[in-house]
């Protein structure tokens, strides 16, 4: 069935039309620049780049020597923002992340005061390199800050800078010395996105160029006030409400305790997702399409991103484990049995409850 467009009152202007070649010409720029330094990964770039433009923030996960943190401070050159890299260890503390409070004596009257002293989450991009290397009680400084944008010490507010980013990376849970993120933290990640060992060309070109002479530079394409701007167009991207209803039965269909769910969900899942999954989905949809050009999401914008966005916020059984079927299968599965439309779909969302009852 083909896709409906957005009503005559949901559309973008002509000027943000007009924007959107703008952009696309700028994400085609940024894989440009990134292709300098990073050979392939091409979807994990695009992932990247869809969670800046969501205002989202992404988690990556691959073995070491993946490139991973490399790709994360080359995409920060690629903007004017500044740039800031934690390195967690089991030893790090909350403090060193967020900043402290210390006391300051004034040398004219030798009255002492606190004084907050910024720690490195306050830039715009922050890479939180291994993060699941440092306890959970470190990783949970970050809640705040990935929610709120704002960092409170000592009662007081410290608001950070916009725009503000968290691109983590982690290696695999199966690593040696490494603490699983708790659920609530993972939840705060609009990506979660896999980076995978480079296929037989393009590590040839990997090892042929890093050990090399050669060294590229690269050039900043997006400043923060024009990424701010895309920010607002990506909001301003109209969703058919087929589009979202498809989105929230995707996410409902992972909840076993809704009952309302597919025959092998309750055998293949103990726990599924929450309300920021449809968020995510709806967002990642719109980011997506904004990168292409396009003036309104699809339903295949929903499909491409639902793996990254639902699979750290669903949990497999012991069942599905035991016979290798990961979190990626069970989404799968789902885009194939849900079907794409139904008939109230068609109503915008909060009509729907109305039109049922009719």
């Amino acid at each position: 069935m083909p896709e409906t467009q957005p009503v005559e009152e949901s559309r973008l202007s002509d000027e943000e039309v007009k924007s959107l070649e703008s952009v696309k010409t700028a994400t085609g720029k940024i894989r440009s620049e990134l292709s300098k330094i990073i050979v392939g990964q091409g979807e994990v770039i695009d992932q990247l780049v869809m969670g800046i433009f969501s205002q989202g923030h992404c988690l990556l996960e691959g073995v070491p020597g993946l490139a991973k943190t490399l790709m994360v401070s080359t995409l920060a050159k690629s903007m004017k923002l500044d740039f800031s890299r934690v390195q967690f260890t089991p030893d790090l503390m909350p403090s060193d992340i967020t900043g402290t409070e210390v006391i300051q004596e004034d040398k004219l009257s030798g009255a002492r005061e606190f004084r907050f002293i910024q720690g490195p989450i306050f830039a715009n991009i922050i890479l939180a390199d291994e993060i699941n290397r440092t306890p959970p009680k470190t990783q949970a400084a970050l809640l705040e800050a990935m929610q709120e944008r704002q960092v409170t010490i000592g009662g007081t507010r410290h608001p950070l800078p916009d725009p503000f980013f968290v691109l983590a990376t982690q290696n695999p849970i199966e690593q040696e010395g490494t603490y699983t993120l708790p659920e609530a933290q993972q939840d705060r990640f609009m990506f979660k996105v896999f980076v995978d060992y480079p296929d037989y060309d393009d590590e040839y070109q990997i090892a042929a160029s890093t050990t090399s002479a050669v060294s590229s530079e690269v050039d900043a394409v997006l400043s923060a006030d024009e990424i701010l701007d895309v920010q607002k167009l990506v909001r301003r991207v109209p969703v058919p409400a087929h589009v979202i209803h498809y989105a929230l039965r995707l996410v409902r269909a992972t909840r076993v305790s809704q009952g309302d769910v597919p025959d092998f969900v309750p055998d293949l899942l103990s726990w599924g997702a929450g309300p920021r999954a449809v968020q995510y989905l709806i967002l990642g949809a719109k980011a997506k399409a904004v990168m292409e050009g396009r003036s309104f999401a699809t339903l295949e914008d929903v499909k491409a991103i639902s793996k990254p966005v639902l699979r750290h916020r669903i949990i497999t059984t012991f069942n599905a484990e035991s016979n290798n079927i990961t979190s990626d299968d069970v989404v799968t599965q789902l885009l194939e049995k849900l079907p794409e439309r139904r008939e109230q779909d068609d109503v915008a969302p909060e009509l729907a409850p109305a039109f049922n009852a009719a």
